[in-house]
C-alpha cells in the first residue's frame, strides 16, 4: 500500500511543479488523509524538495481504525505546545531551502494564512486550489472495497431496524439506535448525522431528527451511512407505518423511484453530470414536482460525504470510470411529508456490467 501513497503524492508534486512551484503544503484533513494513509487530528503534510514531512502536534494514535501513517512519509512531531503545524511546516519547507510553497486556501483561515506569511517571509506563496480533491475523484479498488463494506454495514443496520416495532418510538430514538448499530457492525461511526423523518417531517433532506413519534399510516424516510477505514457510503429508503399505503403515497412512491431508477440508468463513463441529474428531474418535474425538488440529484463520496462531482443542473464536468455517486431524488410536500431513495453507486462501463450498486435494501414500498 506504500506505494499507492507515494504514486498520489507523486502526481501531486507533478502538478505542483508544472505550476512552477517548489514545495506544497496540504491541511485539509481528507487531503492529508488521502496522501498519507493516516494522521493524528490536526496533522499537515508537506511535499518538500528534499522530503516529504507529515508534521504532527503529537505521536501517531494506534486504534486500529485511525491506521498508522505510511511508512515512508517522515513524521515531524512539535514539541509539547509546540504551536501551528501547518505554521511549523512552512518553516521546514524553508529550511529544505524551498522559494515558493502551494498552500490549500480553500482551508487556511485567514489568521492561519497570515500566520504563514509572516513565518516564512521569503517563500512565495501560491493557491494549491482543489488539486487533491481532483485526484481523489477517482477511486482505486481498494478504496472502492472499502465503500463497499461500509454499505454492506448500512444495509444491515437498516435491515434489522426494519424487523423491530417501530410504532411509538422516536425519531431521535431510532436515529440514535441506528448508530449504535452501524459500530456494532464494524462501522467506524456513522458517515454523517443520521435521518429520520416520520410523518409531515417525511422526505425533507438533512432532516433533524425530532421526539416525533412513529405513527400509524406515516411515511418514514431513513437516510444513513456508515465510515469503514475513513470511507463513507449513503443509503436512503422511505417506507409506510403500520397500514397498507393510501393512493397519494403509492402515486408519490412510484414517482420517485422511476427518477431515481433513471439517474442510476445514466451512469457512465463519459456521461455529463449535469445530464445525470436531468435525467431525474424530468421525471419528478413533468409531473408537477419543480419547486419541491431538492438543489441536486446526487453527489461524490470517499472520504468525506460530500465529495466532486456534484449531479446538480449547474454542474460542469463528465463522469469517469470508478467513480462513486449518491443518486438521491426526492419529493418533500409541506405538511404531508415524503419520499426519498437514495443510493450509493460506482459508475462502471457497460461491458463490466454497468453503474455497479453498493447498497442493496430493497427499494420496495413496504408497509412495516
Amino acid at each position: 500500500m506504500s506505494e499507492v501513497y507515494a504514486n498520489r503524492r507523486s502526481r501531486l508534486r507533478d502538478h505542483v511543479n508544472a505550476a512552477g512551484t517548489a514545495a506544497a503544503l496540504v491541511t485539509r484533513p481528507a487531503n492529508v488523509r488521502y496522501l498519507a494513509a493516516a494522521a493524528p487530528q490536526g496533522s499537515v503534510l508537506l511535499l518538500g524538495r528534499s522530503e516529504d514531512l507529515l508534521v504532527c502536534a503529537g505521536p501517531p494514535d494506534d486504534r486500529p481504525c485511525e491506521g498508522r501513517p505510511d511508512e515512508s512519509v517522515r513524521l515531524h512531531v512539535l514539541p509539547a505546545n509546540g504551536g501551528d503545524t501547518a505554521v511549523a511546516a512552512a518553516g521546514l519547507a524553508l529550511a529544505q531551502g524551498a522559494d515558493s510553497l502551494a498552500i490549500e486556501e480553500h482551508h487556511l483561515t485567514v489568521s492561519r494564512h497570515r500566520a504563514l506569511a509572516s513565518v516564512a517571509p521569503g517563500l512565495r506563496l501560491t493557491d494549491l486550489g482543489g488539486a487533491v480533491e481532483q485526484l481523489r475523484v477517482v477511486k482505486d479498488e481498494e478504496e472502492i472495497s472499502c465503500l463497499r463494506i461500509g454499505a454492506e454495514i448500512a444495509d444491515q443496520a437498516l435491515g434489522e431496524l426494519l424487523e423491530s416495532i417501530l410504532v411509538g418510538r422516536t425519531e431521535r430514538h431510532l436515529a440514535l439506535e441506528l448508530e449504535r448499530r452501524l459500530v456494532d457492525h464494524g462501522a467506524d461511526g456513522p458517515a454523517f448525522a443520521t435521518s429520520v423523518a416520520t410523518g409531515p417531517h417525511a422526505g425533507r433532506r438533512g432532516h433533524r431528527p425530532t421526539d416525533r413519534r412513529v405513527e400509524e399510516g406515516d411515511f418514514l424516510s431513513v437516510c444513513l451511512g456508515a465510515t469503514y477505514r475513513g470511507y463513507r457510503c449513503e443509503i436512503g429508503r422511505t417506507f409506510v407505518i403500520g397500514t397498507s399505503p393510501a393512493d397519494w403515497q403509492i402515486e408519490l412512491y412510484d414517482l420517485v423511484f422511476a427518477a431515481q431508477r433513471a439517474g442510476r440508468e445514466f451512469l457512465a463513463p463519459g456521461a455529463a453530470c449535469r445530464d445525470v441529474d436531468r435525467a431525474a428531474r424530468q421525471v419528478l418535474d413533468s409531473a408537477g414536482y419543480a419547486e419541491a425538488l431538492p438543489p441536486l440529484t446526487g453527489h461524490g463520496v470517499g472520504l468525506e460525504i460530500e465529495e466532486d462531482p456534484q449531479l446538480a443542473p449547474s454542474a460542469m464536468g463528465k463522469l469517469d470510470a470508478c467513480v462513486p455517486v449518491t443518486v438521491e431524488p426526492g419529493v418533500h410536500l409541506p405538511g404531508r411529508g415524503g419520499v426519498r431513495i437514495d443510493d450509493t453507486l460506482v459508475v462502471r462501463p457497460e461491458a463490466d456490467g454497468g453503474p455497479e450498486l453498493l447498497t442493496i435494501t430493497t427499494k420496495e414500498l413496504l408497509a412495516l
